[in-house]
This record gives C-alpha cells, sequence and structure tokens, in this order.
C-alpha cells in the first residue's frame, strides 16, 4: 500500500498533534486521577498545598 503525499503529511500532522497532547496532558492526568480517588485510609487527605510542600 503506497500512500500519497497528501496523505503522508495529514498523518505527520495527526501524529504530531497527539505527541503534544500526550507530552503535556500526562502529569496533568495522572494528579487529577489521584485526587479524585483519593488519599489510602490512615494517610493525610490530599490538597494541592500537601503536594506542593511534599
Amino acid at each position: 500500500m503506497v500512500l500519497s503525499d497528501g496523505v503522508k503529511e495529514r498523518l505527520g500532522v495527526v501524529v504530531s498533534a497527539v505527541q503534544t497532547v500526550f507530552h503535556w496532558g500526562f502529569v496533568p492526568m495522572v494528579l487529577y486521577l489521584g485526587f479524585s480517588k483519593g488519599a489510602e485510609p490512615g494517610m493525610p487527605p490530599l490538597t494541592i498545598l500537601s503536594l506542593l510542600w511534599q
């Protein structure tokens, strides 16, 4: 299967966009999931300040 130059260019743009979203969104997503789950029993509650001070 041979891809035309236009398809290769569009595919490159899509891959670049996905790479950028993953690059800038991974850490915020992990933080969001951690804060939404909450702390484990017996641990101090999670807050933004506790994240910055630890």
